[in-house]
Parts: structure tokens; C-alpha cells; sequence
């Protein structure tokens, strides 16, 4: 499958990831978001049918294959949500008032409310905060039995049935996948997805038990939105295949003061060790009802180019909002407008990174240097596993990555990856493999007749992990 064909009229490097909703729920809405510029398509399993999960996928193939581009596909699972149950209509916390949590199924009101969450009760302490409505609410723990405690409200408000709670301050031990997700990642799995979004991870003991339930079936994504994973930030970025800095719940969290300066060193922390990195929710939020964005999310999507991610993502704004291509369309030029930027002033684009003395990255960082001190065209890339362009990605090249491999599966996963563009051929031959991606580029009329063309390959040619050679060619 060939994308080749595609990049002359959509090149941009940084990818869009865009969740699939009832906003964009048909073949023809669908296909305008490739058009318009998606990589890689989120099916959220918070919300939604197994049955309307499916169809999103069998259209996403579809169009696949009709356009013979590689398009990535997400399963996000919903990981352990914690919320209060029934309340009466018109409950509101009132400022310095003390308030009864208990896990029985009474109907709540200004005095008492349900929390049917065994495991919230074993974990609290007096002191820890309690935040409720996306931290529009703030309690303080004042005492606690086994099946009750007392808070304090700190910031009162209205609260109704089935509100979200968050935990800050303590750790809950529960598993990262619920009953609810074994079941939706066994469907994910066997219907074709290519990457696996781990919600809440507060450890890496919870990836590596999500990767033993995924067995290489697919790609692991953790998603950062706990406080508690910051402790194991390392560890669990070196375990997970890809990271995605889930700023909504995270910034429930964490002080927002904090969000920016932890994004800014996941991304670094990511691109240091070759992991794909996604900044997502709230980039274009007010595109959900409105046709423009914000200045400031403006800002806050190129901000994202600046430090380096792989690709940023839309949520609500492709899945139930009311303008969900010209959101695609909107979010493609502001990366097009800030990558342009970089390539002119370098130095406010990603940090340079140090180089690990190992031959794969020395190999990367070389080509890319090389390519663009000779003002090559395009790198190409011949990988059979995909690690090659993710060394070669994680250096941020400022010209374009072609990436040949002999997977579909593999061109899908790498539909995530920073500035790679992908095509598949199963030639066997390096100087065979070679004429073909050339002709397959002057097709695209992305080179033309003296181009330089820099060539990072492996040899024996088509062994995996045997990058070993950069060679400078011309058309």
C-alpha cells in the first residue's frame, strides 16, 4: 500500500489523531477527514456500541483501500471510571459544610451522597482532596470508617447523578483494565487494531500486564492522566510502545499551573528513548460548536510542534461536533504553518538530543544531518520492523522520512510516527527495492532528475534490526 502519492498535496509531518463519533459516523464524513488530513482514527470505548465501534472500522478500511493510503486505528479503552451515584435534582455543596460519602445505593442529596467504589474507601486518609465535575468541586477528607468518610467542601457547587470523582493524592489499587475493557480489548484485537490506548496507568506494573493481555497484537499506548504515573514516568515510557499526554483528566489533577512544563518534558522524555508521543484533549475545544478556533488554541497546537510530538489529537471536535473536517482542515494548517517555522528558525523547534552509543541511533542521527547539509530531498528508510524511522523520526528531520517496509500492519502503526510517510514492497534485492521507491517518488513528483536522495538501509538487506548504512543517491 502506497502513500507516496498522497504527500505532495498533505505533507506535514506532525500527525492528526481524531476520534470517531456520531459526528462523523458515514463513509462520505469519514473519507473528507483523510482528505481533509487524519492519520489515524481513535474509536473511543467510553461511549458507543461494540456494533457501531465496527462499522467505524470496516468504513475506515474501506477507505483505506479505496485510497490506498495506510490509516492507523486506535482503541482507546475506558479504564476504571469512579462516580458518584443517584443524586436528587438540584443537590449543591455548599462552601464549609461537611458531607457523608457511603457506598450504599440511597439516592444522594446535600447531606450524604453515594460512592459505590469499595476500593476509593481503603485508600483514603484524612487530608487527601476529593474533586468532583472535572475539579469544579474541592472536599478535604476529616475522617473516615471502612464504608463512610466525612469532607469537608473547600469549592461548592451543583452536583448531580453520575458526576466524575477524582483522586489526586492517593494511588487505588485496582487494575488498569476493568472487566468492561477485557471484553472491549479482545474485540479491539481481533477486528484489526493497530494501536491499544491504556487509560489511568498509574505504574508500569499496569502496561506490562496490559502487554501480556495484548500479546503483540497490537502496539500499547499509556495514557498519562494519573499524578501517581509521574513517579514511574521513566519506567513506564521505556515499557509502552507510544505515551499520550491526556492533559483533561490530568490537569484535574495536577495544579493546571504545572500542565505545559510536564508536557513540554514528557515530549522530550519520549523523543530521548524513540517513543511516539501524542498531545491530546482540548486543542481546537471551542471547534466543537464554533467554525474558528481560539487564538490561544491556536497556540497551544503549535506550542505542541515546538516541543516535538509525534501528533496531536481531536476528541469532541470530530466526534460530535459541528464541524468536525474543517477542525481536521484548521488543525493541518496551524501544523503546516508552525512546522514552516521551524525550518526557518531552528533553534524554536525540539532540543537536539544526545546520542546513545549504539550504531541503529548513530546511523539515524548521521543520515539526517547528512540529508540536510547536502539539502537532500527525502530520506528513505528501509525497515521491516518500523525501528528504523523511529530513530530516524525521533531526530526531527526538517525534510521528509519515506519509509518502505513489508508490512501493512507496519505502515498502520506507523501512521502515529512523526514526518514518516509510508509505502509497502517486498523486494528482497537493495538495488531492485531502490529503483522502485525512486520511481515510486518521481511518480508522486516528490524528486525530479539530479535530486539528492539520502538511504538508510540494512545489510543483509531485509533483516530486521541490521541498520547499518547511509548512502547518498541521486535521481
Amino acid at each position: 500500500m502506497n502513500s507516496y502519492k498522497e504527500t505532495k498535496k498533505h505533507f506535514r509531518a506532525t500527525k492528526i489523531l481524531a476520534t470517531l463519533g456520531s459526528a462523523s459516523n458515514d463513509m462520505d464524513q469519514i473519507s473528507s477527514l483523510v482528505e481533509a488530513g487524519v492519520n489515524i482514527f481513535r474509536m473511543n470505548f467510553s461511549h458507543g456500541t461494540h456494533e457501531e465501534h465496527l462499522l467505524r472500522i470496516q468504513m475506515v478500511r474501506e477507505i483505506e483501500k479505496a485510497r490506498s493510503i495506510p490509516i492507523g486505528i486506535l482503541a482507546d479503552m475506558q479504564g476504571p471510571k469512579y462516580r458518584v451515584g443517584e443524586v436528587a435534582e438540584g443537590t449543591s455543596l455548599v462552601e464549609g459544610a461537611s458531607i457523608q460519602f457511603d457506598q450504599t445505593n440511597k439516592i444522594g442529596n446535600s447531606e450524604r451522597l453515594p460512592l459505590p467504589h469499595s476500593e476509593i474507601f481503603k485508600a483514603l486518609y484524612p487530608g487527601a482532596r476529593v474533586l468532583m465535575d472535572d475539579g469544579k468541586l474541592e472536599l478535604i477528607v476529616k475522617s473516615l470508617t471502612d464504608t463512610t468518610f466525612v469532607a469537608e467542601v473547600k469549592t461548592g457547587g451543583a452536583v448531580s447523578s453520575r458526576k466524575g470523582v477524582n483522586l489526586p493524592d492517593i494511588k487505588l489499587d485496582t487494575d488498569a483494565l476493568t472487566e468492561k475493557d477485557l471484553i472491549d480489548l479482545e474485540f479491539a484485537l481481533n477486528n484489526g487494531a493497530d494501536w491499544i490506548a491504556l487509560s489511568f496507568v498509574q505504574s508500569v506494573s499496569d502496561v506490562l500486564e496490559a502487554k501480556v493481555k495484548i500479546a503483540g497484537r497490537a502496539q500499547l499506548m499509556a495514557k498519562i492522566e494519573k499524578p501517581a504515573a509521574l513517579d514511574e514516568i521513566e519506567d513506564i515510557i521505556n515499557a509502552a510502545d507510544a505515551i499520550m499526554i491526556a492533559r483533561g483528566d490530568l490537569g484535574v489533577e495536577l495544579d493546571a499551573a504545572e500542565v505545559p512544563a510536564v508536557q513540554k518534558k514528557l515530549i522530550y522524555q519520549c523523543r530521548r528513548v524513540g517513543k511516539p508521543v501524542v498531545v491530546a484533549t482540548q486543542m481546537l475545544e471551542s471547534m466543537i460548536s464554533s467554525p474558528t478556533p481560539t487564538r490561544a488554541e491556536a497556540t497551544d497546537v503549535a506550542g505542541a510542534v515546538f516541543d516535538g510530538a509525534d501528533a496531536v489529537m481531536l476528541s469532541a471536535e470530530t466526534a460530535i461536533g459541528a464541524y468536525p473536517v474543517i477542525a481536521v482542515e484548521t488543525m493541518a494548517r496551524i501544523l503546516i504553518s508552525a512546522e514552516t517555522h521551524i525550518k526557518t528558525f531552528p533553534f524554536d523547534g525540539p532540543a537536539p538530543l544526545t546520542v546513545e552509543p549504539s550504531i541503529y541511533h548513530a546511523v539515524a542521527k548521521a543520515a539526517v544531518e547528512l540529508a540536510q547539509t547536502i539539502e537532500a530531498k527525502v530520506i528513505i528508510a528501509y525497515s521491516t520492523s518500523g525501528n528504523t524511522a523511529v530513530r530516524i523520526a525521533r531526530e526531527r528531520p526538517l525534510i521528509p522520512l519515506f519509509v518502505s517496509t513489508v508490512e501493512l500492519n507496519i505502515q498502520r502503526r506507523l501512521s502515529i510516527l512523526y514526518g514518516a510517510t509510508t509505502s509497502c514492497q517486498s523486494e528482497t534485492d537493495y538495488e531492485a527495492a531502490l529503483l522502485l521507491t525512486k520511481q515510486m517518488l518521481q511518480k508522486a513528483d516528490i524528486v525530479r532528475k539530479n535530486d539528492a536522495i539520502v538511504v538508510v538501509a540494512g545489510f543483509p538487506f531485509g533483516l530486521s534490526g541490521s541498520t547499518n548504512s547511509i548512502r547518498v543517491e541521486h535521481i
